[in-house]
């Protein structure tokens, strides 16, 4: 598509200058083609990737069809958006858009904010609402937010707002408002569930496809390094001194590591921090703006905490756990190489499963991925004295060392060498930079019986209460520290459902899920009592569940048994 001025788009006189002052000449695609078309009052699909200019693309005729008069005080416009970071996003670029039009406010509600500000600020009066659906649905709950007004609903980043559960939050949304609104959905990609949602909230949709082939990742070089997982924090420190990134990211899939590896590295000397959903909100945004400023050299983030990063000079992505899927790896590693600068993603990978399946996302998306070795302690000592070795030599030439000259006199006059006297001092100086890691020798174990380290972990819900597998992995992978692939067999009954867990993990497994919910159930969780199977090893098939059942059938056919006649 030929590059269009903004000026060509017959933009409001208020619109064209706030775009102006923002800084903006030529509209993406996405906006030159959702626009025009937003303006005809179409329900829209716009699938594109993030970065590409949409919130402009939605936001300008949101503000150019806020009705200023009678209902100036009423919600009209309802962007919802995956997370917190997205929200204020959003809410800043569209409160620059109305800079110049009267009478148009706008409010941003999620959770991890004051609930009575929020109240406040609805109650006096906002016409524009962008929220988390959770928030959302807790204000529309409390009648703090009402939408019998509403003219225009958008989803922002959908696919996203569905992977993190929120489908039934928003289909109740959806129901709640008046059916003459216009309906426009954003995704960057089009799972079945998103096509569910169109076909049953828009009418008539046009879609709009920009950028549908996956974004160019030649700018990043992807590798990889096999460690053990009882190693992988120590990989991860050894790469980050031999890398010595300026700024970087490291990925978890899980709040509690970024919380544990984050505190690990800065034992280490490292200027981490980490970012995770249950932070508040104020200190979320002080991460963030010591991550922007360089006074955070590696942020550790989960995929949901990391939505909504804009940094362009990040100079390494380190994907500590693996992601569950491509979709999340590409967006992972296009947090590097932005702005024409090469990038870099490092992933660690535990085993020949998790290294094959990073080969397949490299192979979907047609890259480069080279496997690395880990390096060794050495390695970084030897990074680190090329580091050492040029700080001193910028502080030779400088003026005002009286006091180290009169220090080594004193020392030289004591019968001490020069060069005895500089070892010394170095070691003084740099010794405490050391990492206090030893080498990690990568050698293949034997694989043993997947059954004889598994154990087993009870809950209370069952087919009865909708619950699916995917459902049981997304959450005890969100509240433990367990990926996917560590979960074994899922076996789901009417009432109950029992999974495979690693034994060393149990514990930890049912103390993070009891008292949760899954499905906005509660979960009741406890370990399942084994016993040796017919082969002999735990794990079996007569688990205590199992016994017991096999003995109330037992025994009810006994009382069907005729007597003997003897």
């Amino acid at each position: 598509m030929n590059n269009i001025l903004f000026s060509e788009l017959s933009l409001t006189e208020p619109l064209e200058r706030a775009v102006r002052e923002m800084g903006f000449e030529s509209a993406t695609e996405i906006q030159a083609r959702t626009i025009p078309l937003l303006r005809t009052g179409a329900d829209v699909i716009g699938r594109s990737q993030t970065g590409t200019g949409k919130t402009l693309a939605f936001g300008i005729p949101a503000v150019e069809g806020i009705d200023t008069g009678e209902n100036k005080n009423q919600v009209q416009v309802l962007i919802l958006c995956p997370t917190r970071e997205l929200c204020m996003q959003a809410c800043g670029e569209i409160r620059k858009l109305a800079r110049y039009k009267p009478g148009v406010k706008t409010v941003d509600i999620y959770g991890g904010a004051p609930m009575n500000r929020q109240i406040m600020a609805l109650r006096s009066g906002a016409n524009i609402v962008v929220g988390t659906p959770g928030r959302v649905m807790d204000h529309l709950r409390r009648r703090t937010l009402k939408l019998d007004h509403l003219r225009m609903v958008i989803l922002d980043e959908a696919d996203e707002m569905l992977s993190m559960g929120f489908k039934e939050d928003i289909e109740t949304i959806l129901t709640g408002t008046p059916e003459t609104r216009q309906t426009v959905l954003f995704s960057a990609t089009m799972p079945p569930a998103i096509l569910a949602l169109t076909g049953q909230f828009q009418r008539d949709a046009q879609l709009i496809e920009v950028n549908k082939k996956q974004p160019s990742v030649k700018a990043i070089h992807q590798s990889y390094c096999e460690a053990p997982a009882s190693r992988k924090k120590d990989a991860l420190c050894l790469l980050l001194y031999a890398k010595a990134p300026q700024r970087a990211i490291v990925f978890c899939n899980t709040k509690a590591m970024t919380e544990e590896l984050s505190a690990f590295l800065k034992e280490q000397g490292m200027g981490a921090e980490g970012l995770n959903g249950d932070m508040k909100q104020q200190q979320r945004t002080q991460v963030m703006n010591g991550f922007k400023n360089g006074q955070v050299r590696i942020l550790v983030a989960t995929d949901v905490a990391a939505r909504g990063i804009d940094v362009n000079d990040v100079d390494a992505v380190f994907n500590y756990d693996l992601p569950q899927d491509m979709e999340y790896y590409l967006h992972r590693i296009g947090r590097t190489g932005r702005a024409g600068k090469a990038g870099y993603a490092m992933t660690l990978c535990t085993g020949r499963r998790q290294s094959q399946q990073l080969r397949d996302f490299a192979h979907m998306t047609r890259s480069e991925l080279e496997r690395e070795a880990l390096p060794t302690v050495r390695d970084v000592a030897c990074k680190l004295e090329e580091g050492y070795v040029k700080e001193l030599a910028e502080a030779i030439p400088e003026e005002g060392q009286e006091t180290g000259a009169r220090i080594l006199e004193a020392l030289t006059a004591a019968g001490h060498s020069p060069e005895a006297v500089a070892r010394a001092a170095l070691t003084l100086l740099y010794g405490g930079r050391q990492p206090q890691i030893s080498d990690i020798v990568q050698e293949r174990r034997p694989v043993q019986d997947r059954r004889e380290s598994m154990g087993r972990v009870s809950l209370n819900l069952g087919r009865k209460n909708r619950i699916a597998p995917n459902h049981i992995v997304g959450a005890i992978a969100e509240m433990t520290d367990l990926s996917g692939s560590d979960i074994g067999k899922i076996e789901i009954f009417d009432n109950r459902t029992i999974v495979g867990i690693p034994r060393a993990a149990v514990q930890q497994v049912v103390d993070r899920l009891r008292g949760s919910k899954i499905l906005g159930q509660r979960v009741e969780a406890a370990v399942c009592m084994e016993r040796t199977g017919r082969e002999g090893k735990p794990g079996g098939r007569d688990n205590g569940f199992r016994m017991r059942d096999r003995r109330r059938a037992e025994e009810g056919r006994r009382r069907k048994r005729p007597a003997r006649e003897d």
